[in-house]
């Protein structure tokens, strides 16, 4: 198990992608894969910026990986304000661009490309997002909440 903090800023957002790729450098995961993690986890990221702190400089941002047989369990943990992802709307994919709605299009890639996507608030003050992938897809079912 990997573990890592950083600012919950922008800029780190690099320092988050390369924590999580070294980590899966010599994995079996193909380069198809490796970007699909680094974009659900770069996401979150912003999310958590965006969202949970409202603005950079209010707080950090916990990593956790665990590289096993089976994949990739990657948790990401903020102090921020909760939410409830099942609030978040299915993004319209089907409208002009410019009459589109710009939320919830982050959860939305999040699920579709990870095999496992769980939000946790059970422990207070603390935002939990497990995001698993596996080296073979659809090994288990998705999970979303």
């Amino acid at each position: 198990m990997l573990s890592a903090k950083f600012p919950a800023r922008f800029d780190h957002l690099r320092a988050i992608s390369v924590f999580v790729m070294d980590a899966i450098k010599e994995s079996p995961f193909d380069e198809r894969q490796r970007y699909a993690i680094d974009l659900a986890v770069d996401e979150a990221c912003s999310n958590v910026i965006d969202h949970a702190y409202g603005g950079e400089d209010r707080g950090e941002i916990r990593i956790l990986l665990d590289l096993n047989d089976k994949g990739l369990k990657i948790t990401i943990q903020d102090d921020g304000t909760p939410f409830e992802p099942e609030d978040v709307a299915e993004p319209d994919l089907i409208s002009p661009l410019e009459t589109r709605c710009e939320r919830g299009l982050g959860v939305f890639l999040i699920r579709k490309i990870m095999d496992e996507a769980r939000w946790d608030f059970s422990i207070p003050g603390v935002n939990q997002l497990t995001l698993v992938k596996y080296f073979t897809a659809n090994q288990n079912p998705q999970t979303h909440d």
